[in-house]
Formats: structure tokens, sequence, C-alpha cells
């Protein structure tokens, strides 16, 4: 697998409604429409990103090009926001103008597992096998997609920096849950001020916060400006509150059913899922493909290691992509 190309990374951007809510979707490579079962040049896989949280597609922008390029550009590479994450164009409300309910409580964390199965439902083929890449949070939410629909043709789902249990007991969630689940109403009137700025302020912010990076991704510093809008504050905020509460055991079950599909990635100074978690599920699972991080990369490895990680994961899964 080659780590790069000079050629122009085809990048097509699209905001949609998912389960009713305002979803934000990169797609790179040239397959716009992968649910047509008659159309013949479909893929025979697809490399699908779950985030974390927040749940901005625009966080995994040089992720998915590099992964894209890495794998020689032969298969589709897409990442979907979580439901309400992104702030939607001008013209496109957060929930959808409908009499119809989708679904109870989408912007919740079960919310956000069977909205990533409805867009897989409505947006890919049965027939297109899923290597599902997912980054914190979103270990949890591929876990529990795995587990209700057995029938989704997983190859592999790699997870990175796994928050898939114990996460208010963690060192990062014992700071943050009391500010998530009893304060975060008093973040609101901060952001809705901070809203009314110049685009180039808060760009300015952005940058200042993130100061201490000696390499930050561009696409990063975009991103972030959404964060300033009250909504995905508050819906980030909300499915960050329900974390803490129900994350809490590690669903070995599932492990046991799918370990040789699986690919865990810890970090060695990961506040959110410390190495003491990493440490026992190699104990329970031996056998399972467990990797501790030698590099030294972040947990939010998006904001400046998107390069290196879809470099690494190239390399894990060459053996599988030869046999297909």
């Amino acid at each position: 697998m080659r780590s790069g190309s000079e050629e122009p990374v085809p990048l097509h951007e699209e905001f949609i409604y998912c389960c009713g809510a305002a979803t934000h979707v990169l797609k790179c490579g040239p397959w716009k429409d992968l649910s047509k079962d008659e159309n013949k040049n479909l893929p025979r896989l697809l490399f699908m990103i779950i985030p974390g949280n927040p749940g901005l597609a625009g966080y995994y922008r040089t992720f998915i090009q590099a992964l894209y390029c890495g794998l020689n550009q032969q298969y589709p590479v897409w990442v979907v926001s979580h439901a309400g994450h992104c702030k939607p164009p001008s013209g496109m409300e957060m929930i959808e103008d409908t009499d119809i309910k989708e679904l109870e409580d989408v912007f919740g964390l079960n919310g956000q597992v069977e909205h990533k199965l409805n867009f897989l439902k409505k947006n890919v083929s049965k027939d297109i096998k899923l290597v599902l890449i997912a980054h914190s949070i979103g270990c949890y939410i591929t876990l529990e997609m795995m587990k209700r629909a057995s029938e989704l043709q997983v190859l592999r789902s790699v997870l990175l920096f796994p928050t898939i249990e114990r996460m208010a007991q963690s060192p990062q969630g014992k700071l943050m849950t009391p500010l998530l689940c009893r304060l975060r109403y008093a973040l609101y009137m901060p952001v809705y001020l901070l809203s009314f700025l110049p685009e180039g302020v808060k760009a300015s912010l952005v940058r200042f916060a993130l100061r201490g990076m000696k390499t930050c991704d561009e696409s990063s510093i975009t991103t972030s400006i959404n964060l300033f809008s009250v909504d995905c504050i508050a819906n980030i905020l909300y499915m960050a509150s329900q974390e803490m509460m129900k994350v809490v055991e590690r669903d070995s079950t599932t492990i046991k059913q799918n370990l040789k599909k699986l690919i865990f990635y810890y970090g060695t100074g990961d506040s959110w899922c410390p190495q003491h978690y990493y440490d026992e599920i190699k104990m329970d699972f031996p056998d399972g493909d467990i990797r501790l991080c030698e590099k030294g990369l972040r947990h939010a490895f998006v904001l400046d290691a998107s390069k290196e990680m879809a470099a690494m994961i190239t390399d894990w899964l060459q053996d599988d992509l030869t046999k297909l």
C-alpha cells in the first residue's frame, strides 16, 4: 500500500437528514451512491468512520483523504457525523420539519447508534462489506452496531482509543462528569454570546486554544468553529452526559463474539481510557488483536496525527484486503 498520491483526492460533501436530524457526510472517492443494487460498479468494500465526541465529520477530513490514498484509491472512505453535531448550512434546520418522528431521542447515545444503522440501511447496499473505523465513543457505538445488526457484513472494526467502559471513573471522566451532568446548561449563554463574533475572530480563538500543539491540522481549525453554535454544543454535551452515565461495563460478550474482527488501539497517556483498561482487556482476551500506542499519539489524534494514524491502519489491514 502506498501512503499518498500526487493526484487531487475526490471529496464529496453532503448535508442530509438521517433519522430526522441534520447529518454531515464526507465521502472520499468517486462513489457517491452505494445504495443501488443494480449498479455493477459498486465497490466490494466501504470504509466507514464512526467519530468520537464532538462527532463533527470535518475533524476527519485529512484522515479519510490519507486513508483513501493509502488504500490506492480502491475503496470509498466515508465519515458520518453524529446526529445534530454539525451546523447545518443556510436553509436547513437541525431537525427535519416533518410530522413523522423517526427516532426517539436521536441526539442521545442510543439514538446515535440507531442513527448510524439507519444511515447504512438507507445508503449502502447489503452486498458491500464494511470496515468500521471508530474513534473514542465511536468504538462503543460500533460494538453496539455489531450487537444489534449481526447481518452487517463487517470485515474488520478498528477501535481507536476506545471509550467502551467506566468512562465516569476515568481520570478525565471524574473531572468532566459533574460539569456534563449538572452544570452543562451554564455553558450555553457564553457560547450564545460568542456565536455573534465574526468568523475570523472565532478562528483566532480556536488557534489560541490549540496553540500548544506543534502542528495542528488546518481542517480542525475550521471545523471547530461549529462549536460556537449553541445547538451543536447542546447536542454534543447532552450526548457526553449520557456517555458518563451509560458507558459503565465493558460489553465482553459482544467482544468475544466478534473478537477475530476487532482491532483495539489504546493510548499510553490517555485520560479517557487509561492504560490499566488496556492491561485488563488484554488479560481477558489474550488472543485478541489489542495494541498499545508506542508513538505517543494523543486521544484526539485527528488534531495533529491523522496521516500517521491512516498509514498504520493501512498496514494493519493489508492481509485482510489481499484476501478479498
